[in-house]
């Protein structure tokens, strides 16, 4: 029985650890949207992360960082976009890919762009 306590002690101390340690590691992975806009000329550059015609950002390589700028932008693109369609009385789908347009001319020679369902660098 002895032993039994032990044991349980030592995995819940083992658990309480793990989570101190996570609870403070979570804000290194955190990332802000102004992390994100920082970050994204690099991880165009480094081919992480690419334009899309739908108007949104799209993974390149599968990472988290990748996935987290991603994520972070898309979703101010989202409610830029549904704030434009609003005050123009228009689709949000119709801004989506008028910002698709917009962005992949934009987009720099050697960056990523997604065309006819493929990934190609632009040239």
């Amino acid at each position: 029985m002895t032993r039994l306590r032990n044991v349980i002690k030592s995995t819940a101390l083992k658990s309480l650890w793990l989570s101190v340690v996570f609870a403070i590691s979570l804000p290194a992975f955190a990332m802000t949207l102004q992390q994100a806009m920082t970050a994204l000329p690099s991880a165009k550059t480094e081919g992480m992360v690419g334009e899309q015609p739908n108007g949104y950002l799209g993974i390149v390589q599968n990472t988290p960082q990748a996935e987290n700028i991603a994520r972070l932008i898309n979703e101010a693109r989202r409610a830029e976009y549904a704030r434009l369609a609003k005050e123009n009385n228009i689709a949000v789908t119709d801004v989506e890919a008028m910002a698709g347009q917009k962005a992949i001319a934009r987009t720099q020679r050697g960056h990523y762009i997604l065309l006819d369902g493929k990934w190609l660098q632009k040239r």
